[in-house]
């Protein structure tokens, strides 16, 4: 039977709802062809409906691979559902009841005989130990942090290579830390103790380990966040909200509490005065990549999925769409570049996994604030046609410039021209408020360009390059070798560091 789940709502949620909604609408009108139309993404990744039965709620916050071949979805509203079939080429998806009793499921992950599930009041291993299909085990692993407050969500990642799994955990509120430990990364070992990582977080959408290994969270626009973003996580590090800090004096081994940011500077500037602050490595420019970015899971496929190996598929909750995102060391510090990738999804996304057979499944729902899609909730199986598009695949940077990278070979004409490469930047003020402008925009000259590997790459030298801000890129002129335009024309690098010339 349908369920519904009521929580308050404060007046700066109501607010939020209301910019939420009139920059949403808008969308469409600002960015418009910019992503691609919807017609040309299909041609390539079309995107094939999962059937829920209709007295099913599926509201999936989070999903896993089983070792059978399934996949399991937890959800919003506290269950887990096995599926199978989800990878038909005429999918007719069977959903088996799991688990159920659970709160706001945002972490899933089967681990030795059942499931590590994230939700907001604890880390859970939940087990079937009688073999009936259902769960009928659920032992606590870890709840060393406080729930009081519908907005305080949980997100977990996949376990890293010593087993420690990591637990990002929202503000209270969005805004405060009235809960112990909100706002902090937690880190639980192999054998459930529980210790402080990190700190600074605002509202995370997610946590995970990219294709070299780091570990990543996604934060959300608002109070000290610009806009949404990629952020690299060493240990004690800290992400910018200051609202964490009183529960430094109960976890030592973050060591001191870090110097409190001041509103109205730079973070290139206070990275350098707030020493375990960590800049964004990558990113989103507000509503032209996305406005509630979430979960992300790094193609590990092979190839079934197209050209894009190792690299970063995020969800949007609010524009209902799915970016990419790639990363890089520099100097020490993690750094890198986000990329449209397709839009025209049924819901606002919540998560994103890849199946067996290397399709990437999607869900979410648009409880609590107004989305994009105009479903409630949706299953939905992204999947690769075969055909190869012309993208910008990578961006990485280079001493004075950077080295710009495709799915397919580009013509000379237009490859070699300093015309076709528009490239811009701009950086966001440093701030307390919600939000905040693009600030310091100015044109950056390309001096000049050179093709290489046989054009499937593009050596663009600029005339300055400057830390801190984010380089916008528009490569409309550009075409293939088979005259064909790029699929999605922009891209945006985020530069922390500038490596040097060898």
């Amino acid at each position: 039977m349908n369920r519904s789940i009521t929580k308050p709502i404060t007046i700066a949620c109501l607010v939020a709802v209301a910019v939420c909604f009139a920059e949403s609408v808008t969308f469409a009108e600002d960015v418009g062809d910019r992503w691609g139309t919807e017609e040309r993404e299909r041609e390539y990744y079309p995107i094939v409906n999962l059937p829920i039965p209709k007295d099913l709620v599926i509201e999936a916050g989070a999903f896993a691979q089983l070792p059978d071949g399934r996949m399991a979805v937890g959800t919003r509203h506290g269950d887990i559902y096995l599926i199978s079939g989800i990878d038909a080429a005429k999918p007719n998806p069977k959903y088996q009841l799991f688990a159920s009793g659970l709160d706001e499921i945002f972490g899933l992950l089967w681990v030795g005989d059942g499931f590590r599930v994230t939700q907001s009041c604890e880390l859970t291993y939940v087990r079937d130990t009688n073999g009936d299909g259902k769960a009928d085990r659920f032992e606590t692993i870890s709840d060393a942090w406080g729930y009081e407050n519908y907005h305080e969500y949980a997100f977990g990642s996949e376990l890293d290579a010593k087993g420690n799994q990591y637990i990002a955990l929202g503000l209270s509120a969005s805004y405060y830390s009235n809960a112990l430990n909100r706002g902090f990364i937690m880190k639980v070992s192999p054998d459930g103790k529980s210790t402080a990582f990190a700190s600074g977080l605002r509202s995370p959408g997610g946590i995970g380990l990219d294709e070299h290994g780091a570990l990543f969270y996604v934060e959300s626009q608002g109070p000290w966040n610009c806009s949404c973003s990629l952020k690299a996580v060493p240990f004690q590090s800290f992400h910018g909200h200051p609202a964490s800090f009183n529960w430094y004096e109960f976890n030592s081994e973050l060591g001191p509490t870090p110097l409190a940011p001041e509103p109205g500077t730079l973070i290139a500037d206070e990275k350098k005065r707030i020493k375990q602050l960590v800049p964004y490595a990558v990113i989103f420019p507000y509503i032209r990549m996305g406005r509630s970015v979430t979960d992300f899971a790094v193609d590990k496929t092979g190839g079934k999925f197209g050209p894009f190996e190792g690299q970063m598929f995020l969800g949007d909750y609010t524009l209902s769409i799915v970016m990419r995102a790639t990363t890089e060391e520099v100097n020490g510090v993690w750094q890198g570049a986000c990329y449209p990738f397709r839009e025209g999804l049924s819901t606002g996304i919540l998560d994103v996994e890849f199946s067996p057979e290397g399709n990437l499944i999607c869900g979410g729902t648009n409880r609590g604030w107004p989305v994009r899609g105009i479903k409630p909730f949706a299953l939905e199986r992204i999947q690769w046609s075969g055909k190869m598009p012309f993208e910008i695949k990578r961006i990485t940077i280079e001493p004075d410039g950077f080295l710009v990278t495709f799915t397919k070979p580009v013509e000379k004409g237009t490859g070699e021209a300093a015309g076709s490469y528009t490239i811009s930047a701009f950086t966001h003020p440093y701030r307390g408020a919600y939000g905040g402008p693009e600030i310091a925009q100015h044109a950056c000259e390309v001096k000049s360009v050179e093709l290489v590997d046989d054009g499937l790459s593009a050596r663009v030298h600029v005339d300055k390059l400057e830390e801190g801000f984010v380089y916008s890129f528009d490569l409309a002129k550009l075409r293939s070798r088979d005259k064909e335009e790029l699929l999605h024309r922009d891209a945006y690098y985020t530069v922390n560091e500038i490596p040097a010339a060898q």
